[in-house]
């Protein structure tokens, strides 16, 4: 091969490649450029600071070579000195470049192995390239293409311009594909590998489902109906919660199209996966009992703080609440976001009625009182003595057979009661060995103190070297199963933002870091 063949020629393999590889034609000139370069340095030496040009309009070749101007040599493949340079270009000073043309030449097949390799490489990593950019932007795109294979269970989809995967995890149960079927996947990655661009799909993707109601329903794709959740137990069964932003269209009944049409079409790709369509509320109750259809809920009470809700349902609508195998309620805490306990009216009303007894026999014991006056109290909602120690005394004298002499009688009885558990908590504490000084860590009470030592935390710096998980307590995914891993001062009722300032707190205190500096509102306005 002469690097003086036919110019026409250059470029015609240009833009050959360019189209073959569906990249741009400037970018193989480039890579043709950079190999004709290394098979000139082959030959006047790989020191030599060679370059090549092709024009990519007529595909002329320049080659030459570039030298730094210095006043004395210490390297004559790469410098000139000042002198010489001003021969060819008498504006030449020292620290310039000059470029000096070389002539043509044959390469030799070594050479035009070595350029070839060069060629391919760059165009290579131009295709890869290019396939990332493409398909980076398509994330959260449903994509369609061919199955070119299947490897131990592992889809290898043809998406036209690349290639991806779909995992044997990301299958529908059951579901088999043969090279040359058709595909519908969702892509949810794309990263950048050493072999080139890994794009994956999943067909078990809780947006997959999404996204096809989006194509089945102009409504979602014209933003009228939003999906605002999605739940899915694939191959069996899902639920998606859908608003409308337009209060005449009725997003469930959009969603379900008319006989049926639209839902069904969804059903069918994903292979009859069954699926309700809920009303999404922004009222977490009214939300989650829509989420619990088709069961029927008598009455659901809410813990915000730990996210948390008890349902109680009709005794004969159990089993279908919690559904087969749990299935039911599952779906309806995934799109939630709410941990759902089921209870039957029977099971709550028994629930209660234990509460209510043992709350009457705590006030009993711990006031001194008779049932009757323990009765009162449990049945006023007062779940502990704390609360009756600090309530208003209004409050207490209000109840039906109380009086002010009662209830300040009452709230005494209650304050010495909870002196003499500090009291023993506290002589727990120094039993356990845990220092004077970790009582004034601010927000720490003594029964805290206890749980603490009995964890072996017992100084200001123990509690100090603390991280937050270890007084809250972690959640972490074993074996496919979320489990507890309890916390120091679990049963507290502790935040996580609680923990952590408690833990800076006792850092503030050890020396470790200084205090946070308050800014007053008088100094901010200043």
């Amino acid at each position: 091969m002469a690097v003086s063949a036919n110019r026409l020629e250059l470029l015609q393999i240009a833009d050959a490649v360019a189209r073959e590889k569906v990249i741009d034609r400037q970018i193989v000139i480039a890579a043709m450029e950079d190999a004709i370069a290394k098979a000139a340095r082959s030959r006047y030496g790989t020191e030599t600071d060679v370059h090549a040009r092709i024009d990519p309009r007529t595909g002329e070749l320049n080659i030459s070579r570039h030298l730094l101007i210095v006043d004395q040599i210490e390297n004559p493949a790469t410098e000139i000195l000042v002198e010489d340079a001003r021969r060819k270009n008498p504006a030449a000073q020292a620290g310039d470049t000059i470029a000096d043309t070389l002539p043509p030449f044959d390469f030799g097949r070594i050479a035009a192995q070595s350029a070839k390799q060069v060629i391919v490489q760059k165009v290579r990593e131009a295709e890869r390239d290019r396939q990332y950019d493409e398909f980076k932007d398509r994330i959260g795109t449903v994509v369609n293409g061919l199955v070119k294979r299947v490897e131990y269970g592992n889809v290898i989809v043809d998406l036209g311009r690349g290639e991806a995967i779909l995992r044997r995890d990301d299958l529908i149960p059951r579901e088999m594909f043969r090279p040359g079927d058709r595909i519908r996947a969702y892509l949810y990655d794309v990263r950048r590998e050493q072999r080139g661009p890994q794009i994956f799909l999943s067909r078990t993707h809780p947006q997959f489902m999404a996204k096809l109601f989006t194509q089945e329903v102009p409504e979602i794709y014209d933003g009228i109906i939003e999906v605002k959740a999605v739940a899915r137990d694939p191959g069996s069964r899902a639920k998606i919660a859908v608003i409308s932003r337009d209060t005449s269209i009725d997003p469930v009944g959009a969603c379900v199209g008319m006989r049926g049409s639209r839902v069904q079409a969804v059903v069918g790709e994903l292979q009859g996966e069954k699926i309700d369509i809920i009303p999404w509320s922004p009222d977490v109750a009214t939300f989650i009992v829509n989420a619990l259809q088709p069961a029927e809920v008598a009455k659901v009470v809410l813990d915000e703080d730990a996210e948390r809700i008890e349902v109680v349902v009709p005794d004969e609508q159990l089993s279908l609440a919690i559904g087969r195998r749990g299935q039911n309620v599952r779906l309806a805490s995934q799109l939630t976001g709410w941990d759902i306990d089921i209870l039957t009216e029977a099971e709550e009303s028994e629930r209660r009625q234990k509460e209510f007894v043992e709350r009457t026999a705590l006030f009993m014991e711990a006031l001194d009182v008779d049932e009757t006056v323990g009765q009162l109290l449990a049945s006023e909602g007062f779940r502990s003595v704390d609360e009756i120690a600090f309530v208003a005394p209004e409050e207490l004298a209000s109840i039906e057979g109380f009086d002010d002499d009662t209830a300040q009688e009452i709230q005494r009885r209650a304050q010495d009661y909870l002196d003499r558990i500090e009291a023993d908590l506290d002589s727990k504490r120094k039993a356990l060995g845990v220092d004077d000084d970790l009582k004034t860590v601010e927000g720490l009470s003594t029964a805290m103190l206890v749980a603490l030592g009995e964890n072996d935390v017992k100084t200001v710096e123990d509690l100090a070297g603390c991280a937050t998980d270890d007084l809250t307590g972690w959640t972490e995914r074993q074996n496919g199963e979320n489990v507890r891993n309890a916390g120091f001062l679990d049963g507290f009722e502790l935040s996580r933002e609680d923990a952590e300032t408690i833990i800076m707190n006792a850092r503030v205190k050890a020396g470790w870091i200084e205090a946070p500096v308050e800014t007053h509102a008088e100094d901010a306005a200043v």
